[in-house]
């Protein structure tokens, strides 16, 4: 009985873990396209916060930034 109760909590664990990877984007997005939502943290500095226009919030996301342009640069790293 323990062997079944471990099998599936070890079961219900995997599932719970692998469930993130399969919802992962699979392609870049098109050129010209446009990004996924990426929630940002707050920088802990205020003066950062002021030069991106978002303070007083938790997070904060791209488009919110006050600029004409923001430019973000991604690194693959695998």
């Amino acid at each position: 009985m323990r062997n079944i109760m471990v099998f599936i909590l070890s079961a219900i664990l995997y599932s719970c873990l692998t469930a993130g990877i399969v919802a992962a984007e699979t392609k870049p997005p098109a050129e010209g396209g446009v990004l996924p939502g990426i929630v940002l943290d707050m920088p802990e500095n205020s003066e950062f916060q002021q030069y991106l226009g978002i303070a007083g919030k938790q997070t904060f996301t791209i488009p919110e930034i006050k600029a004409e342009v923001v430019i973000i640069e991604i690194f693959s790293m695998y």
